[in-house]
Order: C-alpha cells, then sequence, then structure tokens
C-alpha cells in the first residue's frame, strides 16, 4: 500500500512540473504578443551566397540575453535544419516546423558562441545570427554539422564599416 501512494505521489509531481512548464510557455508568448510577425519567405530567393548548411535549429533569444527564449511564431521549437543565405537574407528550414526567414536587412551581423537558449556546445560552436524583428533585437542559434564552415557564415554576415570608405575612395 505504501508503493502505492509513493508511486501515486511521484505523478502528481510529474503532473504538476508539466502543469507548471505549459504555463510557463503560454505566459511568455503572452508576453511576446506585441512582436510583428515574422517576414514572409519571398518566392524567388535566387542563387544561395554560401552552401546551404545543415545541423540543428537552436532556437532564437533576446540580444539581451542568451537565455530569454524567444517563443513568438514558432521561434522557440527547437529542430533540424538546413541554413541558406541568399542575397535576399538567411532562410531556415526547419524539419517539422515552419521555416524562418530573416531579410538581409534585418541583419545586423554574425558570431559564434558557446550557447543560447538553453544549449550550451562550448566555445565556438554555435553560429549566432543577430538580426532585428520591428524594435527587438534578436539572436538567432543555429549549430553546423560541418562548423568549419563558420568563418566564412560570420564573415558574410558580418556588415563591413568600411562600405563609406569605399564610398570616398571614387
Amino acid at each position: 500500500m505504501i508503493r502505492l501512494w509513493l508511486v501515486l505521489g511521484c505523478l502528481a509531481m510529474l503532473g504538476l512540473l508539466l502543469l507548471g512548464m505549459r504555463l510557463g510557455w503560454r505566459n511568455r508568448m503572452r508576453r511576446q504578443a506585441g512582436l510583428p510577425l515574422l517576414p514572409a519567405v519571398p518566392v524567388e530567393l535566387g542563387v544561395p551566397q554560401l552552401p546551404a548548411a545543415t545541423g540543428v535549429y537552436v532556437g532564437t533569444t533576446f540580444a539581451t540575453s542568451w537565455q530569454d527564449r524567444v517563443v513568438h511564431a514558432g521561434l522557440g521549437l527547437r529542430a533540424a535544419a538546413t541554413a541558406t543565405l541568399y542575397a535576399a537574407g538567411l532562410l531556415i528550414e526547419r524539419d517539422g516546423a515552419n521555416p524562418i526567414f530573416v531579410p538581409a536587412a534585418a541583419i545586423v551581423g554574425a558570431r559564434l558562441a558557446p550557447g543560447l537558449a538553453g544549449k550550451v556546445v562550448g566555445a565556438g560552436g554555435l553560429l549566432v545570427v543577430a538580426w532585428r524583428l520591428g524594435d527587438a533585437m534578436l539572436d538567432t542559434g543555429f549549430r553546423a554539422d560541418d562548423k568549419s564552415a563558420y568563418p566564412a557564415w560570420v564573415l558574410r554576415l558580418t556588415p563591413t564599416d568600411n562600405s563609406a570608405d569605399r564610398e570616398d575612395a571614387r
């Protein structure tokens, strides 16, 4: 009889834990309801700027906190993904979730990071793309299967500050 009560107690605790997680996720969605809709994927993307990278979409956080996950519009769903960079922007196609398109004009830069959104993989293990969605600054993390491609991605996604210098030289 004691064993039955212990099992029932453990199940009740598990149920309360799952309920708390669900309520937390709903409250997070409610707080982020003011974010604008994600940009739609353009019909014509053109030629990829870099070879597509396969890996895992880790998640998106607010730039001010690498742990503050954004769940708005499905951005909180971690999934296997393919990232492709086009002149129009960055396309992340996720398995089992809607694709994420970040227009080139919204991209602020890129860097390597040890972790994002609760996923810690070690120094330089994640490609993090900083971008704007309305007034919010966001960081999107991608863990590629082939990390040797990261330097090319960071170089291509980071705007150069010397564009004004090139204009002056003309």
